[in-house]
């Protein structure tokens, strides 16, 4: 059932400091919204390099705002830019304000940080949220360990935004799977806002763009670390498994845009000499790629548990550790579960053991034989709850046009 909703508009805050995570739940949300809703229009707000490289449905458009880096050390500093951070963060918050005051959205929909980047949104948030834009915020259903994730958010003073600012709170998945805020010192009243959608369903796009190069009718183990920038492990670890002429089906890495061009190019001339390795740097329709593997290997970010989830597909995690677990408690939440299962390299662990993991992996039974009811029905969740706040209206005033 399609709805028209000439006028309505929705704003998506997009946190992208580091890999493609935020950026594709976010794309996801908002072909949802405007596939269910003719006649709304979408705005995403991003700092990510490579948006331009994904496609957008009709009504579906972004703002690219000056991109910041997350150092593996914790610090940021500005991506393209050779300014100070702060100059940077002053035009961001600009550029976010002022887009939100033309486009005067009906929903304001904020990605995983209540206040955005470096509280770049704490203004703009004031301004929304004093217009009668519905504020929400929505997390991915495990943010990090519940004592450090606690500690940061209490550091940065970021409780009262859910208390003061944010109408609703909207967590991306399945409470018998992870509550995101377990420790976290809320009120009753922020408890009462919180939704669990379930996980967000992905599709295999109709139309996409592949490599004549890559092969898919053969068996094949999809190995893809997410945006690449912290994959270095578990690509070595598929690579040694290869060169240690273990006998397994042939495996398809996807390196992700982000990881490092040295790692790249030392990547390519390992597996060049491997007849069953292919390798691909990137592909913005890694669901086509999903839907044809035996098995997925990878290292658990919510993007790719979701497409696993959603394609069923037979999958063996190893997670990044740091810095944040989110990855490492996903990995074991799920083994535990039936889901999927977890192999994190300890002292001692050895490629044999790798090698059979892998052996196994087509043959394991599919996260379907062990999920909840509606682990998946995340995208009919979230435009159920967001047709509430939609105003049924073709008239639109910015707040700069009424003054506001």
């Amino acid at each position: 059932m399609t709805d028209r909703l000439d006028g309505v508009r929705v704003l998506i805050y997009s946190h992208d400091t580091f890999g493609l995570g935020h950026l594709r739940r976010c794309r996801t949300i908002a072909h949802a919204l405007v596939e269910k809703y003719k006649g709304l229009s979408v705005l995403i707000l991003s700092g990510s390099p490579i948006i331009g490289s994904f496609d957008f449905r009709a009504r579906v458009d972004f703002v690219r705002i000056p991109g910041v880096i997350k150092l593996y050390n914790g610090e940021y500093t500005s991506l393209g830019l050779h300014i100070d951070l702060s100059q940077t963060m002053a035009i961001r918050a600009s550029i976010i304000r002022h887009t939100a005051e033309m486009f005067a959205p009906d929903l304001f929909i904020v990605d995983k940080e209540p206040l955005g980047l470096r509280g770049e949104l704490q203004e703009t948030l004031s301004i929304m949220k004093a217009s009668g834009t519905a504020l929400v915020l929505g997390l991915r259903d495990i943010m990090d360990e519940p004592t450090l994730l606690r500690r940061e958010w209490k550091s940065r003073n970021l409780l009262p935004a859910l208390e003061n600012l944010y109408d609703e709170i909207w967590v991306y998945g399945h409470e018998d799977f992870w509550d995101p805020l377990a420790k976290m010192d809320i009120s009753n009243s922020v408890r009462q806002k919180m939704t669990y959608t379930g996980y967000l369903r992905r599709v295999v796009p109709q139309q996409t763009k592949l490599l004549p190069t890559v092969a898919l009718d053969d068996p094949f183990l999809l190995v893809t670390p997410g945006g690449g920038g912290d994959g270095d492990q578990l690509i070595d670890w598929v690579l040694r498994v290869y060169e240690s002429k273990a006998s397994l089906i042939r495996s398809l890495l996807v390196l992700g845009p982000f990881m490092r061009p040295e790692m790249q190019a030392e990547v390519r001339k390992r597996a060049s000499v491997l007849d069953a390795v292919e390798v691909l740097t990137f592909d913005s329709h890694l669901e086509h790629l999903m839907e044809k593997a035996a098995g997925v290997v990878a290292m658990g970010g919510y993007n790719t548990f979701c497409e696993i989830l959603s394609l069923d597909k037979p999958a063996l995690i190893m997670p990044r550790i740091a810095p944040r677990q989110e990855q490492l408690l996903r990995a074991k939440r799920a083994s535990e579960l039936g889901v999927s299962r977890m192999f994190h390299p300890y002292e001692g662990t050895t490629v044999d053991e790798f090698a059979e993991a892998l052996r196994l992996l087509p043959g394991q039974p599919k996260p379907s034989s062990s999920m909840p009811t509606g682990f998946l029905n995340g995208l009919e969740s979230v435009g159920n709850l967001a047709e509430r706040h939609f105003h049924r209206t073709a008239s639109r005033l910015s707040l700069v046009e009424t003054g506001g």
